[in-house]
Formats: structure tokens, C-alpha cells, sequence
């Protein structure tokens, strides 16, 4: 989980425990030091009382709450920086409160913009100012030095904020897409089914009215020309009924035109197609004819896994159909083409797939792509 306690992630307390260890460790070594005297670096503080400690804890401490508001922790480590002023005097705070400055511009940067991007680096200005006014070590002679190095940092801030802001985006945009993409698939297949069920229901019209016409003409005494009319009205009735077999089939499988849908039996042109040399085909199992929409769906696949491979003469392309009893199974493996939109023809050959509920399983590495398509065959 990225919230652990009251709204504070984990990173939050990796970013504020060195400060916090570096202000206690700082703090303790003044904690019963001589006062008014000269230790051998000729440094001098005004007082070595235990309060020192707390006081200098309670800066950095704060800055696990920057993700609320950086200016209001910024402001409160600048308060009580100030009031450690006031109330000890001359002391070394630079080596732990200069680190909580420039960490608190980055984060500055980081997270604000606009005007309130010169509010956050204003309040780290007062921050530095109150670490250095009453600092027996470097003393405000460098305070123009670290006021340079804080705007520095509020900048590095501020870019990566640009930057993770635009991965998001991009993030964003790439989901917008494959969600886009995956509609028009839909939409696509849900448009062939619309126009087949236009032409279905012509197709119906059209031989209900030829049937009703032979059966208004009615039997006569004539025997022969009894038995003929009844031939030719079962005739005519099977025909319709092969008919709408085979376009309901092919609206399963998302066809648009009511010419013959491609079937698995021309694999062997669709590989031989553009100068394919390369691309081999084999066959297991019992081959036999399959169901219209089973045919189409296969061959679709094939289709459009095809378009992203390879056609080096040095590599193959490898085709295998299996027919088993309930099933025909599909692999295909191959080298990929050069910027070939591997995403797209997997969501097309998957929605073929899963139009007759069977399953594609693609794997992609180092160049590579293997694909395995299983279809389930209803007898």
C-alpha cells in the first residue's frame, strides 16, 4: 500500500529519517558542550541545554507531511527554526538544517506551480535565513551561496514534476487508445453483423415469396405434376434453409460480404501471397470441412498474424492446423516485422477468437512471436 499512516507514504518517511537521525546527532553533540568557550575548531555556542534536541528534531520531522502542503511544512520548520534562534542563541545548525532546506526546495519545485511555485521558494528563503543568522560554524556569510543552490533545486523540482506530469499523460493517452482501438474492433464486427442481418432478412423475403408462389399454384389431379411441384418445393426449401445456415455462420463470424468466405483450405494462397517463400504450412489430425463461421474465423487469424511477420528468406514463417475431434488448433510462429502494430492484429485475431468461444495465447521475444489459437468445433 502507498499510504501507511494518516496520508504519509512510505517514501515520505525514507526521505525524512536521515534528516531527523542528522538533527539528533548534531543537536546531542552541543547537549553539555562548554559554553562561551572555543572548541579546537574555534567554534562558540550560547547554550547546551537538552531542549536543543527536540527543538531541532521537530524541523525535518515535519517533512513527511510535504504532500499535504510543502509551504505549510516549509513555514512551520522556518517558526521553529526561528524559535531555536530565540531561545539558544549561537549554534552549529547548519549541518543539519542547510540538507532540510534544499530537500524542502525540491520538494517545492516538485510539487507547486505558478505563484505558488515563488510562495514555496520565498518560505525556503526564510528557512535558510533563520538557519544561518545565529550559526556559530558557517554564519550568514553564505547565505547568498545557499539561496542559489535552493533556486537550483526548486528548478530540478519543478522539471521533474514536468516530467512525471507528461508520463502520466502519455500513460493516460496509451489507455485511451487501446481502449479506442478495442471499440472499433467491436464496433467493426457489430457493423458486418448488421449488415448481414440486413441481408439475411432480404435473403428470407425473397425465397418465402418464391415458396409461397409454387405452393399457391397448388396440386392438380395430375400425379406426375404433383410429385414435381413437391420436389421442387423441398428442393427450394432445403436450399433456403443451407442458405441461412451459412450466413448465419458467417454473422458469427463477422463477415461482411456474401461472396464465399475464405475457409482454411486456401491457407496455402494466403501464405504463398506477396512473394512468401518463406512460410510453411502443415496439417495434423483428420482435416475435414468445418463449419462456415469456424473456416472464416480460422483463416482471419491467420490472417492477421501473418501481416505482422517477417518475410526474410532466412527465416521461416511456420503454420500448423490441428484437427482434433472438438477443436482445430492453430500455431503460428514467425519473426516479427519492423515496425509492424503487433498490439492491433493480436486484438483483431483475438476477437476472432473469441467470437466462436476459442482462445489465443500470443508470446513475443526477442523479435519473435508465437501464437496459438484453439476453436472449439461443435459436431
Amino acid at each position: 500500500m502507498d499510504t501507511v499512516l494518516l496520508g504519509v507514504r512510505r517514501l515520505d518517511f525514507v526521505i525524512a529519517a536521515p534528516l531527523v537521525i542528522l538533527a539528533a546527532l548534531l543537536a546531542s553533540m552541543q547537549v553539555g558542550a562548554p559554553v562561551g568557550v572555543p572548541d579546537a575548531d574555534g567554534i562558540v555556542i550560547d547554550s547546551n541545554s537538552f531542549w536543543i534536541v527536540p527543538l531541532f528534531v521537530i524541523p525535518p520531522l515535519a517533512v513527511v507531511w510535504w504532500r499535504r502542503s510543502v509551504i505549510a511544512v516549509t513555514a512551520v520548520a522556518t517558526a521553529v527554526m526561528t524559535l531555536h534562534d530565540a531561545l539558544f542563541g549561537h549554534l552549529t545548525r547548519c549541518g543539519s538544517g542547510l540538507p532540510l532546506a534544499f530537500v524542502l526546495a525540491f520538494l517545492v519545485g516538485l510539487q507547486l506551480r505558478g505563484r505558488d511555485l515563488w510562495v514555496g521558494y520565498g518560505v525556503v528563503a526564510l528557512l535558510n535565513v533563520a538557519v544561518l543568522a545565529f550559526d556559530s560554524s558557517a554564519g550568514p556569510g553564505i547565505l547568498p551561496a545557499t539561496l542559489a543552490i535552493s533556486l537550483g533545486l526548486v528548478g530540478l523540482g519543478f522539471l521533474a514534476q514536468s516530467r512525471t506530469k507528461m508520463a502520466q499523460e502519455l500513460k493516460a493517452h496509451n489507455a485511451e487508445l487501446r481502449r479506442l482501438r478495442d471499440q472499433i474492433a467491436a464496433l467493426e464486427v457489430s457493423g458486418d453483423r448488421m449488415r448481414l442481418s440486413s441481408d439475411l432478412d432480404a435473403l428470407l423475403d425473397q425465397h418465402l415469396t418464391e415458396l409461397a408462389a409454387i405452393a399457391d399454384a397448388g396440386l392438380d389431379d395430375d400425379p406426375e405434376d404433383a410429385r414435381r411441384r413437391l420436389a421442387e418445393l423441398e428442393e427450394r426449401s432445403r436450399d433456403t434453409l443451407g442458405r441461412m445456415r451459412e450466413i448465419v455462420g458467417t454473422l458469427r463470424g463477422g463477415e461482411v460480404a456474401l461472396s464465399p468466405a475464405p475457409s482454411v483450405m486456401q491457407l496455402d494462397a494466403l501464405l504463398t501471397r506477396e512473394g512468401r517463400r518463406n512460410a510453411r504450412l502443415s496439417v495434423e489430425g483428420d482435416p475435414r470441412v468445418l463449419p462456415p463461421s469456424v473456416e472464416l474465423s480460422a483463416y482471419r487469424i491467420v490472417e492477421h498474424l501473418l501481416a505482422v511477420l517477417g518475410s526474410a528468406d532466412d527465416e521461416a514463417v511456420d503454420v500448423r492446423m490441428t484437427f482434433s475431434d472438438d477443436a482445430l488448433e492453430l500455431s503460428i510462429t514467425g519473426p516479427l516485422s519492423r515496425g509492424a502494430d503487433v498490439d492491433q492484429a493480436v486484438s483483431r485475431a483475438r476477437e476472432r477468437a473469441r467470437l466462436q468461444d476459442g482462445t489465443l495465447d500470443v508470446k513475443v521475444s526477442r523479435g519473435h512471436a508465437r501464437a496459438r489459437a484453439q476453436i472449439p468445433v461443435v459436431v
